[in-house]
């Protein structure tokens, strides 16, 4: 699949009105003539995998959105659909396994599918679910290969359904207000942007820590958000990557990386600096520097408590929004309004095609040419 790349003026246009509009017309023409019929109409989600997030954040946030409801639990482990079920009265009838989801066809309660499975099952459940003629709402990283994200678009595409990624950020005030600064140029062109986030992965039973599971380790996890803020303040696609690795602990991170630190340019003229890692705390920042200032957040990544700062003084902080009821809230306004995703597969794909190179640049100890 052919990727062009956004030049700055074309990120404008397109983070305009709020940075609302997409990147790619994935569309479902059936369903959408239904929920145009019915504006005022909530979305059904069925969350697939009942993680951590799943129950701490995504389906608490389902009770604070306005055109979203949670409608059916899809798992491998009965215990725990039937507790999620009966905590947010999902009827038995709308608990699904994975060898189940081509029966999510029958059923006009789910409109949705969030796959919030391990990295490396996201193809394989957004495949299930798009068959089943169910949008997608994929956990980042989309899938841990670009093979694996272009399936998925086609897959979607031909299926006549929308794809989402989870990037959560996108949807978050102190992340939009960077944006914005950074489109605007209000402290000048921007020249440096670093970022980094991180954390210690002490629990060695973790699902992160295989490769099989994950696809990778600190990058695919939480380099990422860095990744993705350096793309989105910028404007634009890395054109060239160098990247380092270093494991300290070669048993615990036997198969998936540990610390990584990796150097972005751009085509017009922005270096970005970026580092990750799963055995050290508080790493959780980014800032742009420009001609005649810079801003950033620190901690900027986490779920809550995110805090700005600029050279100028002036304020930098919003109040509490959920990241995850804000972008299940859009997505479901995409469905109902029949419009685009800003954060569709091609957003995902994008990222995976960098953290390809990364991992490449790491691999034969040189810089990678994206361009």
């Amino acid at each position: 699949m052919n990727i062009p790349k956004r030049t700055r003026r074309e990120f404008v246009q397109t983070t305009s009105a709020g940075l609302g509009a997409a990147l790619v017309a994935i569309q479902a023409p059936a369903l959408a003539t239904a929920c145009a019929s019915k504006p005022d109409r909530t979305i059904g989600f069925a969350l697939a995998g009942i993680g951590k997030l799943t129950t701490n954040e995504i389906a608490p946030a389902l009770k604070e959105t306005k055109h979203a409801r949670l409608t059916g639990v899809i798992s491998g482990t009965p215990a725990k659909a039937k507790s999620l079920a009966q905590a947010y009265g999902v009827p038995q009838s709308n608990i699904y396994d994975y060898e189940t989801m081509d029966r999510l066809r029958d059923n006009p309660d789910i409109d949705v599918v969030y796959v919030v499975t391990p990295n490396a099952l996201h193809k394989e459940h957004t495949i299930k679910a798009a068959r089943a003629g169910k949008h997608v709402f994929c956990e980042k990283p989309m899938a841990v290969s670009v093979d694996e994200c272009e399936e998925m678009i086609a897959e979607c595409r031909d299926a006549g359904v929308k794809l989402s990624i989870g990037y959560r950020c996108q949807y978050e005030p102190h992340h939009l207000e960077c944006m914005r600064l950074a489109r605007e140029e209000e402290f000048g062109e921007a020249k440096i942007i670093q970022a980094g986030f991180g954390f210690r992965l002490t629990d060695r039973g973790q699902w992160r820590l295989r490769r099989d599971l994950a696809g990778g380790g600190a990058l695919m996890d939480a380099g990422i958000y860095a990744l993705q803020a350096c793309r989105y303040l910028s404007g634009e696609e890395p054109i060239e990557v160098a990247a380092f690795e270093t494991k300290t602990d070669l048993a615990r991170f036997a198969e998936v990386d540990e610390s990584i630190s990796w150097q972005m340019r751009f085509p017009g003229g922005v270096l970005a600096s970026c580092s990750t890692t799963y055995n050290a705390r508080k790493l959780n920042r980014v800032r742009l520097y420009a001609e005649r200032g810079w801003f950033g957040l620190e901690p900027a990544f986490s779920y809550r408590g995110l805090k700005g700062e600029r050279l100028d003084g002036k304020p930098l902080r919003f109040n509490y929004v959920n990241h995850f009821a804000a972008e299940m809230d859009d997505f479901a306004r995409c469905i109902i309004e029949d419009r685009d995703s800003k954060v569709s597969g091609q957003e995902g794909l994008r990222d995976l095609l960098v953290i390809e190179a990364i991992y490449e640049s790491i691999r034969t100890s040189r810089p990678v040419n994206l361009a």
